[in-house]
């Protein structure tokens, strides 16, 4: 094999898949500007709900490197980032181990989330590791069923963003809830090209996503509407409610959006769209920082 990794660091950051990362990062970064707009800002708060966010993505993407490769989805026919067990680079015993170990370590700063926010946190911090576990494993995966575009409108938006905010604000106002439906639309987008990408590997495994189920231009149009919708539409939603117009700069992720799009309905091969996904987190938490600032920033009016 070319290429390949050249320390055991370099296997685990590749395992970890740090271009994903946004989903987790990006909804934090929401529900604590809009905490920090009504000056209910915690900092500890906010960083034990940044370090829980981003173990329990790491863990979900070793459990998905595990269970796709003991599935057969994953193979060398495959056209997307490489995934370690399958190429042989980690044991399958080992990442099972590794996968447990994070999850495992995701529990130290949910001990504080639950002391500050009360006893639903523990449902939501189990439900969480549990779905990142399902979505590739257990005899009915969610990916495999085209139910993981609903895992991750709900997970990585208003549950993340309102999981968030409430740790530092022990309340939750409706908009909170509102604005992390964008983040979730993201992080739709970016499954979804994942997705496309993958579509002929996954029909021949059996792995029914939703361009498996209804051909790629579902895909792009699920796609582009997602990116639309986020950028666009909720930020004007919650502009007309609350007065704060700033967050209408969350627009500019639209315009930049636009040669990505682009891309999504025009390439079919593997670089062109791990190009894609790669920039579609990098949306995100474009998106995330305008949302943001143009929110708090109404607030110094």
């Amino acid at each position: 094999m070319t290429h390949m990794p050249r320390s055991s660091l370099s296997i685990w950051l590749i395992a970890a898949r740090p271009k994903t990362l946004a989903a987790g990062i990006a909804p934090v970064i929401i529900g604590a500007a809009m905490a920090a707009a009504d000056r209910r800002f915690h900092a500890l708060g906010a960083l034990c709900a940044l370090a829980g966010a981003i173990l329990i993505q790491i863990g979900t993407n070793f459990a998905n490197d595990y269970f796709d490769a003991a599935k057969g989805s994953d193979t060398e026919q495959r056209i997307g980032p490489m995934r370690v067990v399958q190429a042989g680079l980690i044991a399958p015993g080992v990442m099972r181990l590794a996968t447990a170990l994070v999850f495992l370590a995701a529990c130290a700063p949910g001990l504080y989330i639950v002391w500050r926010g009360g006893w639903p946190f523990v449902a939501i911090g189990l439900v969480s590791i549990l779905c990142g576990v399902l979505y590739t494993g257990g005899p009915y995966p969610l990916g495999y069923l085209g139910l993981g575009d609903l895992f991750v409108l709900a997970f990585f938006g208003p549950i993340a963003v309102g999981g968030t905010y409430y740790v530092q604000a022990l309340t939750l106002p409706p908009e909170v809830a509102i604005a992390g439906i964008a983040p979730g639309l993201f992080s739709v987008a970016i499954l979804t090209v994942n997705n496309l990408r993958d579509i002929e590997q996954d029909r021949q495994a059996g792995k029914r996503t939703l361009p498996v189920r209804f051909g790629r231009t579902f895909a792009r149009i699920e796609y582009a509407s997602a990116l639309i919708v986020a950028s666009a539409a909720i930020p004007l939603l919650l502009a007309w409610r609350t007065g704060r117009w700033g967050v209408m700069a969350s627009i500019l992720a639209l315009a930049a959006a636009l040669p990505t799009i682009r891309t999504v309905f025009t390439k079919t091969d593997g670089p062109s769209l791990n190009a894609a996904l790669a920039r579609t987190g990098q949306l995100l938490l474009l998106f995330a920082i305008l949302f943001s600032v143009g929110w708090y920033a109404w607030t110094l009016r």
